[in-house]
Formats: C-alpha cells, structure tokens, sequence
C-alpha cells in the first residue's frame, strides 16, 4: 500500500508540473495579444478605421487567443479539483482521473461563450486601444489645424510621457486602474516586488496621489501611450 500511495504521490506531482507549463504559456499567449494589439494600432495609424480587412483579422486573431487562454484555464480549474478529490479517495481512483478531467473541462468549456471570450481583459484593451487610438488621430488632426504652439506642444508631451520614478521617458507605459497614473512597466514592477519582500505596500509615487497600496494586478500595459511615446521619439530625432 505504502508503494502505491508514493506512485500516487509521484503521478500527481507530475500533473502539477505539466500545470505550472501550461500556465506559463498563459503569460506567451498574453504577450502576443499584446503584440496583436500593437499591430492594431499601427494599422489605425496608417489607414485609419474604415472597416479595414486586417483590422477585423486581427481581432479574430485576439479572439482566438481568448479561447486559447479559457481553454488552459478550464483544464487547470479541472484538473485542480479532480486531483482534490482522487487524494481523498482510495488509490484506485488514479485509474479514472483522466477521464474525470477531460468530462469536467467539457463541462466547463460547453459553458463558455462568445461573449465571455469578448470578456477577456486584453481583448477588452484591444477594442479600447484601437477606438481611443483612432480618436487620438483625429484630435492630433485638428490640433495641427490649429496650429498651437509647438514648444509648448513638445514640452507637455514630454512631461506625461515621464516615469514617476525614473524621471525619464517611459519604454512599456502601464496604467494604474485605480489612480489613472502612468509608471514604466519595468520600474514599477521591480518596486513593487522590493516592497513587497520588506513586508511594506508601495505607493504610487505621483505627488498628491493617495492611493497607498499599488498591487501588480492594478497596472494594465496601456498600447496608446506607448506608440504615442514611440511617435514622439521618431518626431523629435530621439531612437
């Protein structure tokens, strides 16, 4: 008996390691609806909106994506509890563990819709970026009829486009949901992390602002700024 459990023990533990693989591929799945996103924009930049062919695929692009990243959340919701069970269960009942998992994530996955995959944050930041991107073009449009003052132009653009913390243009801009400000992905991130293993919350580093504790999951990589910043930079000779 005591062999068996420790088959067991092993067999279960190789499942979590297929697991922890599949969940990192959640995080290259993420990465490229992101690039996705990117490429959205530089078409809107280029053509515009108007009902473009490439646009409409690269949403059923993103769209797929969606599914990809839903199907690797319901096989591990599946596996997760289905495993849960087997170990309070006689060692026996590692025979029909695969069948009991591929039943669930049917289950779950017949559960899924259309408008749930819509739901996908990055999807969501899809749509946003490519509406708000559009209408940034537009607004540039009539700025440059009005002919404002270009110093003036330049130097409050480079003023948003400074990290909080670093004093200097931000690379991968990341909004915080809550606050509505704007730090280098990078810097924020190493911050968090260096608060965090000292038992102590970060606060946003904006002057004035008094959200006290910024958690990784408040940032969203914000693609707009980002390719405003990159237009700023090949506008004023920078690389």
């Amino acid at each position: 008996m005591q062999r068996i459990l420790c088959l067991l023990e092993m067999s279960l533990s190789s499942v979590q390691s297929t697991l922890s693989t599949l969940k990192s591929c959640q995080a290259d799945i993420g990465a490229c609806m992101d690039m996705i996103s990117d490429v959205a924009l530089g078409i809107v930049e280029a053509q515009g909106m108007n009902n473009s062919p490439s646009l409409k695929k690269l949403e059923e692009m993103i769209m797929e994506c969606s599914r990809l990243d839903r199907e690797i959340n319901c096989f591990v919701e599946s596996v997760d509890e289905k495993t849960a069970q087997v170990r309070n269960e006689p060692p026996e009942a590692m025979v029909h563990l695969r069948n009991s998992v591929k039943d669930r994530f049917s289950e779950l996955m017949a559960g899924v819709s259309d408008a749930d995959l819509q739901r996908h944050s990055k999807v969501v930041a899809f749509k946003d970026s490519v509406r708000k991107y559009a209408m940034q073009g537009q607004t540039d449009a009539e700025n440059e009829e009005e002919e404002l003052d270009e110093d003036i132009a330049v130097t409050q653009s480079q003023t948003n486009f400074i990290c909080p913390l670093t004093q200097v243009e931000m690379v991968n801009p990341v909004k915080n949901k809550k606050c509505n400000h704007y730090y280098d992905q990078a810097a924020v991130l190493e911050m968090i992390k260096a608060k965090h293993k000292n038992k102590k919350n970060f606060r946003c580093p904006k002057v004035g602002c008094d959200n006290r504790d910024v958690q990784q999951s408040d940032l969203e990589l914000d693609l707009v700024m980002k390719r405003m910043i990159q237009n700023h930079k090949r506008h004023s000779g920078k690389t």
